[in-house]
């Protein structure tokens, strides 16, 4: 599958992070890029998209399914949905436009702005004036937004540079489709405030990032910095916040108690890969004074199972335990319609563990047991 996993130095993928801290480029240039489980299961889940998506459109497409790495009936359905949502688009498009235009994986160059900028579209359709860009997020972790997205942005504007001329285009639609987080969010904007945004935010900041200069800056971007264990900018910020703990909690203000609530996750994460940057670091010989290498708990395993069966069994025992099947499990078995027609009345979902959140969470608030006293009172 083609894209800017190539590495362009200034992804747009990672644009988010270079236009907040311009020199995290060229500080993160001496780390490896390790990969991760999560993102090749990203790319399985593109590729298998790419290909439904062609497939769906008549366009020439070689299945990809034996040669994929990850592949599961969570993926099967997610893509399916995928598939299903982009043909909702290109029909909603064909109610203005006889003959949309849809490309599906389209290279598209945004070197005008950022130096080298190149990337991949996952699905483009143009229709009458409006520019729609759909992308894919196979990820879990983190929900993403489409309204004002660095990376949707830069798509856009690579795919005006091909189109524009062609179609003259005045709008343009973003979408980011996100079926494991159940989260479809769009955000519409005019081609000239994108262009605007373009000469007056992007250009300048890429242009400090390819250079290394500009300054330091943390904040939620810091996630997939590859140099974030060493940056010297994000210890200072999350020491600030440490000086909190010398405090005991009555001491603080309410004030103090919001800041801290706001930058906590950060200071633990940060914590975090302090500590297995540390321990990464010992593994390859490296030795921190104070600190030593000692050998984790472990439980104890069976070093063959069958064997172990065989052997209880042997001596007169019964080696397994009878346990009802999971939901999912049960539902997979039972499928989703027999499913619901046997056990709706036997299934339920119990109140989760109340959980602190900013107020940006998409979850609606809890009722508390002021606020339970609160509605009593008022009704009373």
């Amino acid at each position: 599958m083609n894209s800017e996993r190539q590495h362009a130095v200034l992804s747009a993928s990672s644009s988010d992070r270079w236009i907040h801290c311009p020199p995290s480029v060229r500080l993160s240039e001496g780390f490896k890029d390790e990969g991760s489980s999560y993102a090749l299961e990203g790319t399985c889940a593109h590729a298998l998209a790419e290909y439904k998506l062609r497939k769906a459109l008549g366009y020439p497409a070689e299945d990809p399914t034996g040669d994929l790495d990850y592949y599961n009936e969570e993926m099967e359905e997610a893509t399916e949905g995928y598939v299903a949502y982009v043909l909702e688009q290109v029909e909603d498009a064909k109610q203005t436009c006889a003959d949309p235009v849809v490309l599906v994986e389209q290279r598209v160059d945004f070197s005008r702005w950022v130096k080298q900028g190149f990337g991949t579209a996952d699905a483009l359709i143009i229709a009458d004036g409006t520019l729609r860009i759909i992308d894919l997020k196979y990820g879990l972790g983190v929900e993403v937004s489409a309204e004002r997205n660095p990376q949707m942005a830069c798509y856009s504007l690579g795919a005006l540079e091909l189109f524009d001329d062609i179609y003259d285009i005045d709008t343009v639609s973003m979408t980011i489709y996100q079926p494991r987080r159940q989260n479809i969010s769009q955000w519409q904007t005019l081609k000239a405030d994108l262009l605007h945004w373009a000469d007056e935010t992007l250009k300048p900041a890429a242009e400090q990032a390819w250079d290394g200069k500009g300054e330091f800056s943390c904040g939620q971007w810091c996630r997939f910095c590859k140099a974030k264990t060493i940056c010297r900018k994000r210890a200072e910020e999350n020491l600030k916040l440490a000086q909190h703990d010398f405090k005991l909690p009555p001491e603080l203000t309410d004030a103090e108690i919001e800041v801290i609530l706001g930058k906590v996750d950060e200071l633990v994460a940060w914590a975090s890969d302090i500590k297995e940057y540390a321990l990464q670091q010992v593994l390859s010989g490296k030795e921190w004074h104070g600190f030593k290498l000692v050998e984790g708990r472990s439980i104890r395993k069976y070093t063959d199972e069958t064997a172990v069966a065989k052997t209880v069994e042997d001596a007169g025992f019964d080696p397994f335990e009878r346990k009802l099947l999971g939901i999912t499990a049960m539902q997979k078995l039972l499928g989703k319609n027999r499913f619901n027609e046997l056990l709706s009345g036997l299934v339920e979902k119990p109140q989760g563990k109340p959980t602190l959140v900013p107020d940006s969470d998409k979850r609606p608030a809890m009722n508390t047991a002021k606020n339970d006293f609160m509605e009593v009172k008022n009704y009373e």
